[in-house]
């Protein structure tokens, strides 16, 4: 089994990373996973929080994202985020921005619970609940954000 397996992040907007990790921990919907070379191939829908990366020598790399999937097999992952930045570049107005987005998808949710189904205000509330702790944990304000009425 190798040592290191092959991890690209990509957002709509941007490649973020492309390089050999030893371990990737990720936030998926169904709890938080681990994955390391020769993990079974899987999908896994991911919810918003952090993605941790750990390179060969061990150093840890984070990344925020908003949701997304990641496809895995024996020796790569390829996350696909809705959104994502690197921990370092994540700015309190950037993640302001996320918030209220995942704020705009809750109340739309909200408006269309009786066409959509009430299982997609439960998803849209959890997810809001998901940035704002992934704010708190990283040491960003999830109460800064103006959220629209």
């Amino acid at each position: 089994m190798a040592d290191t397996m092959q991890f690209d992040l990509v957002s709509p907007e941007r490649s973020l990373v492309s390089v050999p990790v030893r371990e990737v921990r990720m936030p998926g919907t169904e709890g938080d996973l681990t994955i390391m070379p020769g993990h079974a191939a899987c999908m896994v829908n991911l919810r918003p929080g952090m993605v941790t990366l750990v390179d060969a020598q061990g150093n840890a790399t984070e990344f925020a994202v908003t949701g997304g999937f990641a496809e895995v097999n024996n020796e790569s992952v390829s996350l696909l985020a809705e959104r994502g930045h690197a921990r370092a570049d994540l700015t309190q107005d950037i993640y302001n921005e996320m918030l209220r987005d995942a704020h705009r998808k809750r109340k739309v949710a909200e408006q269309k619970v009786g066409t959509a189904g009430e299982e997609f205000v439960v998803a849209a509330v959890k997810a809001l609940a998901d940035m704002q702790a992934m704010g708190t944990h990283i040491g960003l304000d999830p109460n800064q954000a103006n959220f629209p009425d």
